[in-house]
């Protein structure tokens, strides 16, 4: 029988999040309050277009959330969209690309 070491199996779960983990409350508020100030530079007090694109879950309709995720990641090099990759987890990134896909982010 092929069984992994405990000790693999140990630092595997220590070292790997769960998938899709929530931040907590305190950073939500800290995520929701950079969409507002931080994207909403760009994308429009309401999320509804400037600088850059409609982030509104209409607009946001149809495209695969991997995609979007990616871009939060990695940005769009040749434009105003930065990577925002070293300065968020991908549970935060994650959540903000949930909460613009369900339609909560508007201030």
């Amino acid at each position: 029988m092929n069984s992994y070491p405990r000790a693999v199996i140990l630092a595997t779960l220590l070292l790997c999040p769960p998938l899709h983990a929530a931040p907590d409350a305190q950073r939500q508020a800290q995520l929701q309050h950079l969409l507002e100030q931080d994207c909403g530079a760009c994308h429009g007090l309401h999320l509804t277009g400037g600088l850059g694109p409609e982030l509104t879950p209409a607009a946001l309709a149809g495209k695969p959330r991997d995609g979007l995720v990616a871009t939060v990641r990695l940005g769009r090099p040749g434009t105003a969209m930065p990577p925002w990759e070293p300065l968020l987890s991908a549970e935060d990134i994650g959540w903000l690309v949930d909460h613009l896909l369900q339609g909560t982010s508007e201030p």
